[in-house]
C-alpha cells in the first residue's frame, strides 16, 4: 500500500495529515481482520465453517466505504472558532466555569498540597525565555511550571466543575493552561480569553470521553487534559495545522496515564492528575513549536472515536458540565444529599443515629476511607462527608479540614456507616449517579430515603445566585471580601470583553495564608 508523503527541502520525508486520514480506515480494517483471524484460530471449537468468520459488529459497520473523521476538521475548530461562532448560552457557561474555578483555586491555596507544589514550581520550574506568574502566589515560573501549580491548586479542593462521561474534570487543567499561555505570550484580548476557555472545554471534554471509549483502564483527568492543553496552546501560539497535529500527539503521549482508582483506594495529594496534565500539554505545544514531533493522538484520530467528535461545533458540551456544591468527590455527593434530606424531613439529631446504610454504585463504594487523617482522604471518602453533613448540617471546606478530622462526633458516625453496592445504580453509572440511605436510630426506627442524585447536574444546574454565593464562600477566607468581590466583577467584565489585564493581575497576586 502506497502512503503519500511530503519531502521538505532537506530531503526529510514526513507523513502528511491527509495521508494519515486517507489510509486510517485501511489500517483499522487490517487490524480488524487480524483480530478475527486470531479469534477464529485460537478458538478450541473452531471448524472449517466459514460462517464463523463473520466479523464483529464494529468491523462490519466500518466496511471499506467507511468515513474516517478527518483530524483537520478538529484542528480547524481549535484555531478558527470565534466568539461570534459560540452561542450566548455557552459563553455564559464559560463565565460560570471561570468564576467557579477561581473561587476553588483561592480556597485551594490554603492547603498544604498547594504550598508544596507552588514552592516546587518556583524552585524547579524556573522561567527561561518566557515566564508566567504562579496563581495566587506572587512568584513566577516557566509556563509549564505555572500550569502544573495552578492545576494542582485547583484540584486541592475537590469542588470544581466536572463532566459525567469523562468521570473527571475539564476546567482544572484547561484554565491553568490558558492562564500560562496568556501570561507568557502577553495576550490581552478579553473576549478571546473567554472564547479560548470555551474552545478548551469543547475539545478536552470530548478527548476525555474518547479516552474512556478507547482504553479499558480508568485514567485520571490529566491523561486527556494534556491533549486539551496542547490543543489550546496550539491555538494561542498560532501553530499551523501540521504543528498542531504534532502538539496534540505529544500531549497525549506524555500525558499522565495515571490510574484513578489507585488514588480512590489510597487517597493522597496525587488527586486527579490535572496539574500534571496541564504541564504536559503546555510543554507539548512549546515543543511542537520548536519542531519536536509526536505520534497521532488516538483520542482524536482513531476511527473508533469519530462519533465523539461528530458534533464538535454544533453541540456545546460545556453546557453539560456540572457544578459541585460540596468539596468532596462527586461520587459521594448523592449519599450526602440523601442523608441531609432525611435529617431535614425527620429533624434527626446526630447523637440519636446508631448507624447509616448507604446504597450506591460500585465506584462510590470504593470511597471507603471512613476515618481520614488528611483533607485529601476526607475529600475522597464517602462515610466521612456523610457523617460530617449529618453532624454539622452542612458540608463545606471546614468539614474536610483539620477541625472536622478531629471531631469525635463525626468520627463516631463515620465509623458506623456501611456502604452497600446497588446493581441498579451500577447500571446507571456513569451517566447518572444515585444513592439512597437508611438511617437507623438508637430507638430502632429506620428512616429510608428515595434515590438521590447530586445537586448541580446540567439538567438542574446551580443558579447564578448560588454560584456567586459559592464563589464568595470559597474565596473570601483567602482573599478577603473586598478582593473577592473585585475579582467577581472582573470576571463579569472579561465576559463582556474588557478588563483581562486587571483580572490577570489579581490572579497573579499572592493571597494571605
Amino acid at each position: 500500500m502506497d502512503i503519500a508523503a511530503d519531502s521538505d527541502e532537506t530531503g526529510t520525508t514526513t507523513t502528511s495529515l491527509e495521508a494519515f486520514d486517507e489510509h486510517a480506515t485501511a489500517i483499522v480494517m487490517i487490524a480488524a481482520v487480524c483480530q478475527v483471524v486470531r479469534t477464529y484460530t485460537s478458538s478450541p471449537t473452531s471448524t472449517l465453517n466459514h460462517r464463523r468468520l463473520v466479523p464483529p459488529a464494529r468491523v462490519r459497520h466500518l466496511g471499506y466505504g467507511a468515513t474516517v473523521h478527518r483530524t483537520d476538521q478538529i484542528i480547524d475548530f481549535v484555531h478558527d472558532t470565534k466568539a461570534a461562532d459560540i452561542p450566548a448560552s455557552a459563553m455564559a457557561w464559560g463565565r460560570r466555569c471561570l468564576l467557579d474555578l477561581i473561587g476553588v483555586a483561592a480556597a485551594g491555596r490554603a492547603t498544604e498540597l498547594s504550598r508544596i507544589i507552588n514552592d516546587h514550581a518556583a524552585a524547579h520550574f524556573g522561567p527561561g525565555a518566557v515566564e508566567a506568574p504562579l496563581l495566587f502566589d506572587g512568584r513566577v515560573a516557566s509556563p509549564a511550571g505555572a500550569a502544573l501549580a495552578a492545576g494542582m491548586t485547583i484540584d486541592a479542593i475537590d469542588a470544581h466543575d466536572g463532566h459525567r462521561l469523562t468521570k473527571g474534570h475539564t476546567g482544572a487543567h484547561q484554565l491553568p493552561a490558558l492562564l500560562a499561555f496568556t501570561n507568557a505570550e502577553g495576550l490581552t484580548d478579553s473576549r478571546g480569553f473567554l472564547t479560548s476557555l470555551v474552545v478548551g472545554y469543547e475539545f478536552a471534554t470530548r478527548a476525555g470521553i474518547a479516552l474512556h471509549t478507547s482504553v479499558p483502564d480508568y485514567h485520571t483527568s490529566g491523561a486527556w487534559g494534556a491533549v486539551g492543553a496542547a490543543a489550546l496552546g496550539a491555538r494561542l501560539l498560532g501553530l499551523d495545522r501540521q504543528t498542531t497535529f504534532e502538539a496534540m500527539g505529544i500531549g497525549e503521549y506524555h500525558g499522565p496515564r495515571s490510574q484513578m482508582m489507585r488514588v480512590i483506594d489510597h487517597p493522597t495529594m496525587l488527586k486527579d492528575g490535572s496539574g500534571w496534565g496541564a504541564m504536559a500539554g503546555v510543554s507539548a505545544a512549546y515543543l511542537a513549536a520548536d519542531g519536536f514531533t509526536g505520534a497521532p493522538a488516538v483520542t482524536i484520530s482513531s476511527p473508533e472515536v469519530a462519533n465523539v467528535w461528530d458534533d464538535l461545533g454544533s453541540r456545546w458540551i460545556i453546557e453539560d458540565q456540572y457544578f459541585k456544591p460540596y468539596p468532596v468527590c462527586r461520587w459521594a455527593q448523592p449519599a450526602v444529599e440523601a442523608a441531609l434530606a432525611i435529617v431535614a424531613e425527620h429533624d434527626v439529631r446526630a447523637d440519636s443515629v446508631l448507624r447509616i446504610e448507604v446504597h450506591t454504585f460500585h465506584e462510590a463504594c470504593r470511597l471507603a476511607t471512613a476515618l481520614p487523617t488528611t483533607t485529601e482522604q476526607a475529600q475522597y471518602s464517602l462515610p466521612f462527608p456523610v457523617a460530617a453533613a449529618v453532624v454539622r448540617g452542612r458540608l463545606g471546606g471546614a468539614e474536610v479540614g483539620d477541625s472536622a478530622l478531629a471531631d469525635p462526633a463525626i468520627r463516631r458516625l463515620a465509623a458506623a456507616i456501611e456502604m452497600i453496592e446497588d446493581d441498579e445504580h451500577n447500571r446507571a453509572f456513569p451517566a447518572r449517579r444515585y444513592a439512597r440511605v437508611v438511617v437507623e436510630l438508637a430507638g430502632g426506627e429506620r428512616l429510608a430515603s428515595s434515590d438521590h442524585e447530586p445537586q448541580g447536574e446540567p439538567e438542574s444546574s446551580l443558579s447564578d445566585a448560588k454560584m456567586r454565593r459559592k464563589f464568595a464562600t470559597y474565596s473570601t477566607p483567602a482573599l478577603g471580601s473586598q478582593r473577592a468581590a473585585k475579582i467577581e466583577t472582573l470576571v463579569d467584565d472579561v465576559a463582556e470583553g474588557t478588563s483581562l489585564e486587571l483580572l490577570l493581575s489579581e490572579l497573579s497576586t499572592a493571597v494571605n495564608l
